[in-house]
């Protein structure tokens, strides 16, 4: 009887092992994050043509990547400025000539969790000297985040609060500007600056504003 205890023992522990080194493919699929593409879009005029946005969703159980476009929720914090059409594609800048920057969101919700992507446009009319770039005195500097985009960009002064605010700001030309990233936690790291930052070891970069629009991207793992 001993023997057999044992032996019912040894075959439970088995079968717990083998259920703990099985893929993970039992439990729902979960949406991790998402990824806007492009991630930064300029309009050098009202007349620009609109950009085709796409939402990619990153998967786990199993991992995978697929085009979300119809499935997320599109806004923008600027709809006076940038008016959105069904599938996530910008109609045209607003009639009424606003020019700035603007953050277009795509949201989707997946068993509770709410995970939100993030694109940036400037509405740029160098012939207007009240957009972006379009006088001397200001100029745009934009953050987007590459790699896994798992962490944070902050400017000082501010105005750039990436991605949980805004991704672009405008400040008069000739500032300088200190960009800190920060990777997000759970073993996330920063691997390095790209765009007017690529130059830069560490995770402090300093920009000088320009008349025009000054891109750096932020990349984490």
């Amino acid at each position: 009887m001993k023997s057999s205890r044992i032996g019912l023992a040894m075959i439970a522990l088995v079968m717990v092992a083998t259920l703990l080194i099985l893929p993970s493919c039992g439990f729902k699929r979960k949406l991790l994050q998402i990824t806007i593409e492009p991630a930064t879009a300029t309009y050098l005029s009202p007349l620009a043509v609109p950009v085709d946005f796409r939402a990619f969703g990153s998967y786990i159980h199993p991992p995978d990547t697929r085009d979300i476009t119809s499935q997320v929720t599109w806004s923008t914090d600027v709809p006076d400025m940038l008016q959105l059409n069904v599938g996530g594609v910008p109609g045209r800048i607003a009639p009424n000539g606003i020019c700035g920057i603007a953050d277009i969101s795509a949201t989707a919700t997946l068993n509770g969790a709410v995970v939100v992507g993030f694109a940036t446009v400037t509405i740029n009319d160098p012939s207007n000297p009240n957009c972006p770039g379009g006088g001397i005195t200001e100029g745009v500097v934009t953050v987007t985040l590459g790699g896994t985009e798992a962490g944070t960009v902050i400017s000082s002064p501010a105005g750039i609060a990436c991605p949980d605010l805004v991704c672009g700001a405008l400040f008069p030309v000739g500032q300088p500007i200190t960009l800190t990233a920060t990777p997000a936690a759970g073993g996330h790291t920063f691997t390095g600056w790209s765009g007017a930052c690529a130059a830069i070891n560490g995770n402090v970069c300093t920009v000088n504003v320009v008349q025009g629009t000054t891109n750096v991207m932020a990349n984490f793992n």
